[in-house]
């Protein structure tokens, strides 16, 4: 079945919900035959060409070919209508925006969020139980680089910034003291890692950065509000700051025994660039206030050997995974 959302749902049998399945269709991109379209739409020929001329009306490009059976496809380059899906499109891509959303995969930004969550506010209650069902037998393969968040947070949370509205949650600090937080959402903004809302915090009149994943408990107040101005102007660059304020940043070098292209396709780009040596390594230094243990781990994924030059605590660091890791090889041997 097909639906516009907002407009139209769940309806099968009258014309304007066979135009929307008409619409459906062709925003495929692919000659229909007349035929099949009439078969798809349990209709006559006649009554497909009827309905064809009806999207022409409402400013729909539509391009007809001749032929025994004739053909039908949207005119590309033009003024497009509005995106339809049928009810597996629509669960395979709330499905997808959930998973991503839901374990912060890099590249999966705040406009990935956003859809998700107008997508699931139009879904009609049978598609959501699908997704929800779907999502809740679903394991996904990570690789455990950051903690997990319920895509419903992200979801309000994207709502609130979208629709300048004040949030309320429930949040844990790094320290494990909790509070009740009432906020204008500004941003939410991925790191790769993690996901932070920055916003202002109302009972503390100041700007502050949320991660998300200690955010439980969001509620959408329905209270607007007209945004105020970020002090930096951009919310990445504030939550940049305010990292920086957080941590103690520490300077490394690592020596890698594998061409600095090779290195540059597998670590994350916040570690820094390496710089060539020879045709066959490189090194790589920088700045970081991530732990070391977290840095070590990063290095260890890479396929190829490498040295810590320095700092001494992300030598102990690396020393202590190798040793782990000897460990457990040496435990499962037997």
């Amino acid at each position: 079945m097909s639906y516009w959302y907002g407009i139209l749902v769940g309806m099968t049998t009258d014309t304007p919900a066979r135009l929307l399945t008409l619409l459906s269709l062709l925003q495929t991109p692919r000659e229909w035959p007349g035929g099949e379209l009439a078969d798809r739409l349990g209709v006559s020929r006649r009554t497909v060409r009827r309905d064809i001329d009806r999207l022409r009306d409402l400013g729909y490009p539509v391009q007809a070919t001749k032929g025994s059976d004739g053909g039908y496809r949207l005119v590309a380059g033009k003024a497009m209508p509005p995106l339809v899906l049928d009810d597996e499109e629509a669960v395979a891509i709330a499905v997808g925006l959930r998973a991503g959303a839901g374990h912060a995969v890099e590249g999966l930004d705040e406009a990935s969020v956003r859809a998700l969550a107008k997508l699931e506010q139009v879904l009609p209650g049978r598609l959501r139980h699908r997704v929800t069902t779907l999502q809740a037998a679903t394991t996904p393969l990570t690789s455990g680089d950051g903690p997990s968040i319920a895509p419903e947070t992200l979801t309000v949370m994207a709502s609130t910034v979208a629709g300048h509205e004040r949030l309320r949650f429930a949040y844990r600090a790094a320290d494990g003291t909790e509070s009740r937080r009432l906020t204008e959402p500004y941003r939410l903004v991925s790191t790769g890692r993690r996901w932070y809302l920055v916003a202002y915090d109302i009972d503390r009149d100041d700007w502050r950065t949320f991660r998300v994943d200690r955010v439980s408990e969001p509620f959408a107040t329905g209270a607007r509000f007209v945004p105020r101005e970020l002090p930096t102007g951009n919310a990445a660059e504030y939550l940049r700051q305010s990292m920086q304020r957080q941590q103690e940043s520490y300077d490394f070098e690592v020596t890698f025994a594998a061409p600095a292209d090779f290195v540059a396709a597998r670590l994350p780009k916040w570690l820094g660039t390496p710089e060539p040596l020879d045709d066959h390594s490189c090194r790589l230094r920088g700045s970081v206030g991530d732990a070391v243990q977290w840095v070590a781990f990063r290095l260890a994924l890479l396929e190829c050997d490498f040295v810590v030059r320095s700092p001494e605590e992300l030598v102990r660091a690396v020393r202590e995974l190798g040793a782990r890791l000897s460990r457990a090889a040496a435990s499962g041997a037997g």
